[in-house]
């Protein structure tokens, strides 16, 4: 009779052919009832739904989301193949956000096909897909997109829902942007003959700016007999004047997010105290908040570190091979990164301090925070030090998050747009809000972008006078709750509201 260790060795071995096949929704048909028992059993598989299963780690918490948000849309789109074949695609609101990247995930997946059940197919974490019963747009309207069928942009913008507009203008906005030239979307609103989407769409276009566009689309359709009326879908004007040739959606999303994201801002955060004029006696207590800063910042990342281990590693005194009391070299390792890290920031505040535009000092002295952060991961052997050159090559996941940061090609279109943003941004606030905010939005590093954004925005504070400021590891959850309704529904002030209560009056502050 087999060991229980070599039966669950073997159920795995099963899981593993699925799994080099690509496979992410299991179907019940595809493993044996003995197998799934002893997988759910050991914590290698979950049920989605009755009869859908996905790999899951067994060390993951009960409870814990970012697994299934990791997976979900390969998983929807096994599901929905699987359940439709190829007569499916994704609603022409879900398809543009996927057009202009975003990927976080729905509450709700809405879904075509001529088989639909119109009804909700609840899925895990409070997520569900609903598939409408209707007719597919013809087959030159569609495309896959990372095995999800979806409208192309051109049918996407047609098929939108005109309150799509209003509702989520910067999204609309990008997506409009992303038409260099307007064949494709008048050869289907010539075939249809639609006169009111064809004049939604030049409003649409003349609020960004591309009149060229516009006018074009009022010719063709009235040079062909139909009687066409602009009407501006929007609003509002564009806070932001779009470039003749810029049709990256993540540059315009990004500037367009930087804009409205102002305005509230300004309206939580206190006004700039200004520029402290003894910038010797700012660094000073900059040096003081030391352990605590590091503890809450390493603490807030999972790390465990106590104040004795920050004052060993202050003091040089450290050798994670051989602390006894500190036996994971991890914890150890980082400590002592966020402190060479520190020093490094110190030398980029009192630049700032001396008057420095403080974008332009960040941005040139980022890299060389990021390379101490991790420098004694490198000198432990455990990274390479080609690891800390540039921005990450591959996928990464905020934990618990429904927030699907943007592939790692647009991080290397977005970190420079971002960058210009915060060097001539005029508003303090902004600086600090959005600074710290927008950076881990993108989170353009495998590892590290949570302690970088805090050091970015102390850095801001630093610039407008206000002092440098520390979140508590104990309102963690709320810290990151405000992060998640800023990324996931443009929401920035309750971040806005959560750090200005961190921020101290000036009068308080020069008392300590």
């Amino acid at each position: 009779m087999a060991a229980p260790a070599e039966k669950l060795a073997d159920s795995l071995s099963a899981l593993k052919e699925l799994q080099d096949k690509g496979v992410v929704a299991i179907r019940t048909g595809q493993l044996s009832r003995t197998h799934r028992e002893r997988l759910l059993k050991a914590g290698f598989i979950r049920e989605v739904m009755k009869g859908w299963y996905t790999p899951t780690r067994p060390d993951e918490p009960a409870g814990e989301s970012t697994g299934w948000y990791a997976t979900f849309w390969s998983f929807c789109a096994e599901y929905l193949s699987d359940r439709f074949g190829e007569d499916w695609c994704l609603s022409p609101e879900q398809s543009l956000s996927l057009h202009i990247g975003d990927w976080t995930v729905p509450k709700q997946l809405l879904v075509r096909s001529t088989k639909g059940g119109n009804k909700p197919t609840q899925l895990l974490f409070g997520t569900s897909v609903f598939d409408v019963r209707l007719e597919l747009p013809p087959a030159g309207d569609r495309e896959l997109k990372n095995g999800l069928r979806i409208f192309n942009l051109p049918a996407a913008l047609i098929g939108c829902a005109p309150g799509q507009f209003t509702d989520h203008p910067d999204d609309l906005r990008a997506a409009l942007a992303m038409v260099a030239e307007p064949s494709d979307v008048l050869r289907r609103l010539l075939g249809g003959g639609r006169t009111v989407v064809a004049g939604r769409l030049a409003g649409g276009f003349r609020n960004i700016g591309r009149n060229e566009i516009a006018d074009q689309i009022l010719r063709a359709m009235r040079a062909a007999g139909h009687a066409v009326h602009e009407a501006d879908p929007f609003n509002s004007k564009p806070p932001i004047i779009f470039a003749a040739r810029e049709i990256s959606p993540y540059v315009n999303r990004l500037k367009l997010l930087w804009a409205s994201m102002r305005a509230p801002i300004l309206q939580a955060f206190p006004a700039p105290p200004g520029t402290r004029e003894d910038a010797a006696a700012y660094l000073k207590h900059v040096d003081e908040l030391y352990a605590a800063d590091a503890y809450n910042s390493l603490s807030i990342e999972g790390y465990r570190v106590s104040e004795a281990l920050i004052e060993r590693v202050r003091s040089g005194n450290w050798n994670p091979d051989n602390d006894e009391n500190d036996s994971q070299n991890r914890n150890a390792l980082a400590a002592r990164g966020y402190w060479q890290a520190f020093q490094r920031v110190k030398t980029s505040l009192e630049r700032i301090l001396a008057g420095e535009n403080p974008g332009a000092v960040v941005r040139r002295d980022y890299d060389a925070w990021y390379a101490e952060l991790f420098g004694p991961s490198v000198t432990a052997g455990i990274l390479n030090a080609a690891d800390l050159a540039g921005f990450r090559n591959g996928a990464v996941y905020i934990r618990r998050s429904m927030h699907v940061p943007p592939n790692y090609e647009a991080v290397r279109e977005l970190m420079p747009q971002f960058f210009e943003l915060l060097q001539t941004e005029t508003e303090p606030a902004v600086r600090v809000v959005l600074g710290h905010f927008v950076f881990t939005h993108v989170h353009p590093y495998m590892d590290g972008n949570g302690r970088m954004g805090r050091f970015l925005m102390n850095t801001m504070m630093a610039a407008g006078g206000y002092p440098w400021t520390i979140i508590p590891v104990e309102r963690r959850s709320e810290y990151m709750a405000a992060l998640e309704a800023a990324s996931v529904g443009q929401n920035i002030s309750l971040f806005a509201e959560f750090l200005a209560n961190l921020v101290k009056p000036p009068k308080a502050a020069a008392k300590q």
